[in-house]
């Protein structure tokens, strides 16, 4: 006999696949209701990832972050996304507890509660879903391919334009702002090789329509968005995860020589197609179309577009198509944060300006490279800035309102050269020119936090929330500015919703175990401190943490540890720790060393709560005022 599993208004009916509230059914993903099921046929006890990923997906490799997207779009899907109301609740490290009671019957039977014991999964699997491909592939591509990314893109921004007046002709009140998610090509020609062209063109149409009108349209970005690559969801469901109210679906085709883009307007409200085309074209002639492109945006969009914005879509910025690909390597290896990546990505930017010596993007991308190769000791510091420095006023030579060019000089100034109001200038800079950039939005907002303006801080955060609502990043980012402005519970919540989304966000379970820290809950911060990656901050870690819960002995341990091992480079977490101990003559000391040492960490020291004992004292103001800090 078939079973049946109700909780509260809604009713779960595994054999015909239904989840309804009421008498209304609710959608849901195949994985999503499998999940479900899992959780309703094991109520009030803790499930943990591992038991979830084991009992949906098999022996299939799937990523955590899979599971927690799924996790949140399940709770949309339940109304379970708001503070009072948990259906599902997300035990810290471990993993979930279906928190209310179930009742379950069986056909011609009385209900009964779910027994918490242990439940099966019923035998309806639906096929496996491909995992989400995130990264770019590493394999360099003929000429070909790169100049039809290129110059597609900008067909992509046309449509875009041209698909403008669909909804702009009733627009919603001045006040508020049209969202877009450009959802990620979907690969039709059958060869897997030209995903690494799908992702470009996901990526490149994005980052070109985020400039179009930032005043009235907001483009979700890239990270958000390429969850649901080679994911079956409906559109309304992606609207209400991402707050879209619009959708740009894509697909690529190929025969011969010709390639076609479809492109499709979709109204997230009643799921309509408000417009739809089909470019197909030789590949050889691609790079003979950016002119007339540029031309047809500029006519679309002459009413929605300053004179100025004019003037710029009529002119061409070409790109060596083989550099844009030496770029997109080079992007791909620094995204993977490694040692040697980042070395690769070291020679692949280098490659892309030596082939096309004026692409600014590419020079941008160097001086990242270069200056995080210094940080890390893989090439001497001095030399690593120097020319990370080179690299970036090139790039702002090159084209001065190219926004990560901004962020880049702004890191050099604030890291480097302890100019914080210069390194505050280049990133407001950014915003300014590409204000549907999150990564500008959070790099100013980190800005605006250290120098104590924190209602600015809070505000960018919150817009790079809102631009890229699925990156852990942009959660980190507010908790970040919460931290700081002293909201510490909103703060402990969104690094918790950083780490739900990217159990390795960095700096995750280093900021969570701060905020329990000043928040008082050093018992809460120690069990976090034990998940925390990295030897030198774990070790200052459990030196305050140990010192704030009484066990002088083993903070007393920790702190000689820290200081052993990783004084030559972790000068300022010592100083924190001294100062949190109230030895204020050690603490500045220490400080001294960072000074000396150039710690980064010194960026915070306005603002860091552990520094707070410290304040009263003349040689604090002393050290702001060496550091360069504005009164």
């Amino acid at each position: 006999m078939s079973k049946s599993y109700s909780f509260g208004q809604f009713a779960l009916d595994p054999g015909r696949r239904t989840l309804s509230r009421a008498s209304s059914s609710i959608f849901l993903t195949p994985k999503a209701f499998d999940i479900l099921l899992f959780l309703v046929q094991n109520p009030k006890r803790v499930i943990t990832r591992e038991e979830l990923l084991q009992a949906v997906w098999g022996d299939v490799f799937v990523e955590e972050g899979s599971l927690t997207q799924h996790i949140s779009v399940l709770r949309k899907a339940l109304g379970d996304d708001s503070d009072d109301a948990r259906l599902i609740v997300t035990i810290a490290r471990k993993g979930y507890q279906f928190a209310v009671d179930v009742t379950v019957a069986e056909e011609g039977q009385a209900t009964a509660l779910v027994p918490t014991a242990e439940g099966s999964l019923a035998q309806t699997q639906s096929p496996i879903e491909a995992r989400a491909d995130m990264a770019i592939s590493k394999a360099p591509k003929p000429w070909r391919k790169i100049a039809f990314l290129v110059a597609s893109t900008l067909i992509l921004v046309a449509v875009a334009y041209a698909s403008w007046r669909h909804f702009a002709a009733g627009p919603p009140p001045s006040s508020q702002k049209i969202i877009l998610a450009v959802l990620p090509f979907e690969n039709l020609t059958g060869d897997p090789g030209k995903e690494y062209l799908a992702d470009g063109l996901t990526e490149e149409t994005i980052s070109q329509l985020s400039r179009l009108n930032p005043e009235r349209l907001g483009v979700i970005s890239r990270t958000s968005v390429m969850w649901y690559k080679h994911k079956d969801e409906r559109p309304d469901q992606i609207g209400r995860d991402l707050s879209a109210q619009y959708l740009l679906e894509n697909s690529l085709r190929e025969s011969g020589n010709h390639m076609r883009l479809t492109i499709q307007l979709i109204q997230v409200k009643d799921q309509t197609h408000l417009w739809s085309h089909d470019y197909d074209y030789p590949v050889k002639d691609i790079l003979n179309i950016e002119e007339d492109v540029a031309k047809a945006v500029a006519n679309e969009m002459r009413l929605r577009l300053t004179s100025k914005q004019q003037i710029e879509l009529a002119q061409s910025h070409a790109v060596n198509p083989e550099a844009f690909d030496a770029y997109l390597q080079g992007y791909y290896f620094f995204q993977r944060n490694t040692d040697k990546d980042t070395d690769m990505a070291a020679k692949s930017y280098e490659r892309a300006t030596q082939l096309d010596p004026s692409y600014a993007l590419a020079w941008a991308g160097l001086s990242r490279a270069r200056k995080w190769q210094a940080v890390r000791g893989l090439i001497p510091k001095e030399q690593g800035y120097r020319a990370a420095r080179e690299a970036v006023e090139r790039a702002l030579a090159l084209d001065p309102n190219l926004a990560a060019a901004h962020t880049q000089m702004g890191r050099i100034k604030q890291q480097v050269d302890f100019d914080w109001a210069g390194a505050d200038a280049s990133f407001r800079r950014a915003v300014t020119v590409e204000p549907g950039n999150p990564e500008a939005a959070r790099l100013a907002a980190g800005s605006a936090q250290r120098l104590g303006r924190f209602d600015e801080a809070l505000q960018l955060a919150r817009r790079a929330v809102a631009l890229d609502p699925l990156n852990a990043d942009s959660w980190q980012s507010l908790g970040d500015a919460e931290y700081y402005a002293g909201q510490l519970d909103e703060s402990a919540t969104d690094y918790e919703k950083a780490l739900e989304l990217n159990p390795d966000v960095f700096p995750g379970n280093i900021s969570l175990s701060r905020t329990y820290i000043v928040q008082g809950r050093a018992q809460d911060a120690l069990s976090e401190i034990e998940l925390i990656r990295y030897d030198p901050e774990r070790a200052s870690m459990h030196a305050i943490a140990y010192y704030a819960l009484g066990r002088k002995k083993d903070a007393d341990a920790a702190l000689s540890e820290l200081v052993a091992k990783y004084h030559a480079s972790y000068a300022y977490e010592i100083a924190e720790v001294y100062a949190f101990r109230n030895q204020s003559d050690e603490a500045f000391e220490w400080l001294d060393r960072a000074y000396v040492q150039h710690d980064d960490d010194l960026i915070v020291t306005k603002v860091d709560p552990f520094l707070k004992k410290l304040h009263p004292d003349p040689r604090y103001t002393a050290l702001l005022k060496k550091l360069n800090f504005p009164n």
